[in-house]
């Protein structure tokens, strides 16, 4: 599958993988900071933002697709950041493919298994009447009913867009991920070891990575190494921008 992205900068490369719901327009902020030292690219993964859709969804194909991207650019040891499914996605690629990453850095997710927890969401979007409504205030206030953070809502309509006709329209194929939302907490296979670079980096105010995470973690990957940024939620990158950069600056001057 050939995928959407935007790059920047030069030097070496670093590949940029968001969240489920997200796209390459949440990093870029993250992105034009890296790219002071780095040649970015920031991807929109299969069924998200600009790349095509697909009714298959789970990590060992968005592995494929990141493998496909690297050869066709033909980037050498690539380091990659992945922020939660971005996160899982960047652990399965230095599991199927060690040769062709550097280094990894996963944003607030660790290696296990999670039970599925993104029902509201799933709800509140598939509420949204794409042929009644006339603005995104109105999709706001459809998606209000079922998700009372207004952030949150936020977020998740920047996945709305419009047609050639100027319809309204989800960038998201929401439809597969609504039937398969279970490979987002899918865990990565433990009885093989990843021996690539690891920085795990987890929100101070955030349960995703765990103290009891932590054996899995060293045993799938015995290289790693956690950091805790205080006063982060899930949302490491667009809370804390400038912790989480410095981390991932000072994990690859090692």
């Amino acid at each position: 599958m050939k995928l959407y992205y935007k790059d920047l900068g030069t030097g070496k490369p670093l590949i940029l993988l968001h969240g489920l719901f997200g796209s390459s327009d949440n990093l870029f902020s993250v992105a034009k900071e890296l790219a002071k030292k780095y040649h970015v690219y920031v991807i929109d993964e299969r069924n998200h933002g600009n790349s095509p859709w697909s009714d298959i969804m789970n990590y060992d194909v968005i592995a494929d697709d990141i493998k496909e991207f690297i050869e066709d650019h033909a980037l050498q040891d690539a380091f990659i950041v992945g922020h939660s499914m971005g996160g899982k996605a960047s652990m399965k690629i230095a599991q199927k493919y060690p040769e062709l990453v550097r280094k990894l850095v996963v944003s607030d997710i660790a290696p296990r298994y999670y039970a599925p927890h993104h029902q509201t969401i799933l709800a509140g979007l598939n509420s949204v009447n794409l042929e009644t409504i006339e603005s995104r205030t109105d999709a706001d206030n459809q998606l209000a009913a079922h998700i009372k953070d207004l952030s949150t809502r936020q977020f998740l309509l920047k996945n709305l867009g419009r047609d050639e006709d100027g319809h309204f329209k989800w960038k998201i194929n929401l439809s597969v991920i609504t039937k398969q939302i279970e490979f987002v907490g899918a865990g990565i296979n433990d009885s093989e070891v990843i021996n690539t670079p690891t920085l795990f980096v987890r929100g101070g105010k955030s349960d995703y990575i765990k103290e009891t995470d932590e054996p899995i973690i060293k045993r799938i990957f015995p290289n790693s190494t956690i950091k805790t940024i205080e006063g982060a939620s899930h949302w490491i990158h667009a809370e804390k921008p400038i912790e989480f950069i410095n981390l991932i600056l000072e994990f690859d001057s090692e």
